[in-house]
């Protein structure tokens, strides 16, 4: 029979500890692919093309297609893409 692990275990024997280099570089990754996704699921229920969507915000096509992949992720172009998609960011303390 397999010992069972869980999420966390999984996490920190792939991509380090907690605090470490290699889980801040997993987590900033996974940001970016999560935003990524918001991005282009919203393009694509307000039926707008990568084109479309660079021309609203004065961008390239190829910067579009970098954003929804999950790299080049800049807060103030996400909050000018979020912001031509209708969508909001909220800032909150912890």
């Amino acid at each position: 029979m397999e010992k069972s692990i869980n999420a966390k275990q999984l996490i920190a024997e792939r991509y380090g500890k907690e605090g470490s280099k290699e889980r801040e570089e997993f987590r900033e990754d996974a940001f970016s692919y999560y935003f990524g996704e918001i991005i282009k699921n919203r393009r694509k229920e307000l039926h707008m093309t990568q084109e479309n969507l660079a021309e609203k915000v004065g961008k390239k096509r190829p910067y579009i297609s970098r954003i929804e992949n999950g790299e080049d992720m800049q807060l103030s172009n996400f909050a000018l893409i979020a912001n031509a998609l209708g969508l909001s960011i909220e800032l909150t303390a912890e």
